[in-house]
Formats: C-alpha cells, sequence, structure tokens
C-alpha cells in the first residue's frame, strides 16, 4: 500500500519528536530520561520545594534519586501551577507537569522520576518569573 506524501511527512516528524522526547534532559548522557513511564504515580518523596510567602522557591534546586517524587508546598497566598521546561510546551519530564494547579496552602507531589536527569521547571501561571524557576536533578 503506498502512502502519499502528506501522510509520509507527518509519520516522519512523529518519528522525529518522539526520538528527541527520548533522549536525557541533561545531555550528559549515562542514564535514561527523568521522564517517569506512562501510568505511573507518587513515588516517596525525596525532597521538599516551599513556595514562600515571598514569591520565591526554598530550596530552588534539590536532588533526589531515581523513582523518588518531589513534594511542592504553596505557602504563598496566591495559586501556583508548577511546569516542566520549556515554557509552554512543558515537555521535558512530565513527572512534574503531573501537579496541576496548588492552591495557597496546599501540598503536592509530583510522579515519580523514571531516570536520571535535570528536570528545569517554571510557574506556568508566572513563566517569567526568575524567582519561581528551579531544578530537580535525578541521580
Amino acid at each position: 500500500m503506498r502512502l502519499d506524501i502528506p501522510v509520509r511527512r507527518g509519520a516522519l516528524l512523529a518519528l522525529a519528536v518522539g526520538l528527541l522526547a527520548c533522549g536525557d534532559s541533561d545531555n550528559g548522557g549515562g542514564g535514561g530520561s527523568p521522564i517517569a513511564p506512562p501510568g505511573s504515580g507518587p513515588g516517596p518523596s525525596g525532597a521538599a520545594i516551599t513556595i514562600g510567602g515571598n514569591h520565591t522557591l526554598s530550596p530552588s534546586q534539590v536532588t533526589i534519586s531515581v523513582g523518588q517524587s518531589v513534594t511542592f508546598v504553596n505557602s504563598h497566598s496566591a495559586p501556583h501551577e508548577i511546569a516542566s521546561d520549556p515554557h509552554p510546551v512543558h515537555g521535558n519530564c512530565p513527572s512534574i507537569n503531573s501537579l496541576q494547579t496548588i492552591a495557597a496552602g496546599q501540598t503536592r507531589l509530583t510522579n515519580s522520576f523514571g531516570g536520571t536527569g535535570t528536570c528545569g521547571f517554571h510557574d506556568h501561571i508566572d513563566p517569567d518569573n526568575a524567582s519561581l524557576k528551579g531544578t530537580i536533578r535525578v541521580q
């Protein structure tokens, strides 16, 4: 069966995007992607990040082990929506994207991270605010 040209181009584009998504996000090699396998849920918390009343993260960088999650605590009076980089695609680390909106006073846990690498994240509601950007390193 012969595919027409637009279908073949679409299939090649989907394949290329899929291959790019499978790489190690820290580009340092030595491990798989920190993306959790499909359908995985939260693991034990390996670190906690607090969104403070002063609109900053504490700490902004954490290191966890494969299989662990990160706890986000919103101590700020406004809601926040933590999402993986890059904005607005959020494709780097879907484990982070499981958080959804974190209302004032709420605590949420990411899904577990399935491989090693580095995941950048930001507040989707305020993506240009440097004080609401951070890094999760999975080793």
